[in-house]
């Protein structure tokens, strides 16, 4: 039986089901969620959607239908089973973590991070999918969902981002795409809402941000850091934060791509890229996971600690 055949024979007999995205969310979380959710009403289940976190997740993703009714919370309600999606471990649903835990033998894992071992009684883990959004797709059509114009702008989210706007992955991410956009998408706006938005209070950060860049040799590795301390990014929106990364994918004569983001005094949120190196395994021996061209870790110390503690990671 393939990993998609055991996802719906136990997706099929449950009744109520609850939709686990990873803390911090992004586009692919939230698309994930929502499309997963509306699919399943489709078929009759009772369910909803979590974030294990209190805060708020970044404005433009409530332009993905039903983002506004995905739940903020630290608890579960009693299930038939749990799906997590776009999960890369299990610390990564937050505050649901312990309860997810407790729940394994009731749990669908589906995810696309190279780096996720598996923690669920199913898991449908494909590493070399553009998007868990992708995944999804194909999974729809094993349980014989009806891909909507509804669920297919929330995959079209998903694919959007993770590929950086098409920029990278197969060409299986371009049929795809175009498969979801006979359904009548706008992908203009789809892109204006998760690419393109922003305010004058957001460029000032990213100014600030870019001239803060520094460039360290670390063995072999030339890696391009920026740090944006809590102060700098209390002014600006999530999605602005996350995008800095982007500007340090592939500096020249660079190979990796850091930025450090304070989102509590000593905390930080490490997001790492590259185009030639396997990130993931930095952030793995970092404590943290992901995908081979983009992942990340949280570190806690000072601003120079942290990117010490990096350095000397990515020059071992």
């Amino acid at each position: 039986m393939s990993l998609y055949a055991e996802a719906a024979a136990i997706i099929r007999p449950a009744r109520k089901i609850a939709v686990v995205g990873h803390i911090r969310p992004d586009a692919d979380a939230i698309g994930s969620v929502c499309a997963t959710v509306t699919a399943l009403r489709q078929l009759g289940k009772d369910a909803a959607g979590y974030i294990g976190q209190s805060h708020p997740f970044a404005d433009n993703l409530l332009s993905i239908p039903g983002a506004d009714e995905v739940i903020l919370s630290d608890e579960l309600p009693e299930v038939d089973l749990i799906t997590t999606v776009d999960c890369g471990a299990l610390d990564r649903t937050g505050s649901l973590a312990e309860d997810i835990g407790r729940r394994a033998g009731a749990t669908l894992v589906i995810d696309h991070h190279s780096s996720n071992a598996g923690f669920g009684a199913v898991n449908l883990i494909v590493r070399d999918a553009e998007s868990t959004t992708t995944i999804l797709g194909r999974l729809f059509d094993v349980l014989e969902v009806q891909i909507d114009r509804h669920i297919a702008h929330c995959l079209y989210a998903g694919l959007l981002t993770d590929t950086g706007g098409f920029r990278w992955g197969s060409a299986a991410m371009h049929t795809f795409a175009a498969q979801l956009m006979r359904t009548g998408i706008d992908i203009r706006e789809i892109s204006t809402d998760l690419l393109d938005s922003g305010s004058v209070a957001d460029l000032r950060m990213i100014g600030q941000a870019l001239s803060r860049v520094a460039v360290y040799q670390a063995g072999e590795h030339r890696v391009a850091v920026i740090v944006a301390d809590h102060d700098l990014l209390a002014s600006a929106s999530l999605s602005a934060a996350e995008g800095l990364v982007d500007f340090v994918r592939s500096l020249d004569n660079t190979d990796l791509g850091v930025v450090f983001k304070e989102s509590a005094p000593g905390l930080w949120h490490a997001s790492l890229r590259s185009n030639s190196v396997d990130v993931s395994r930095v952030a793995v021996a970092m404590g943290g996971g992901g995908h081979i061209p983009a992942a990340g870790y949280t570190a806690c110390g000072n601003a120079d600690e942290v990117v010490a503690a990096l350095l000397a990671q990515v020059g071992r």
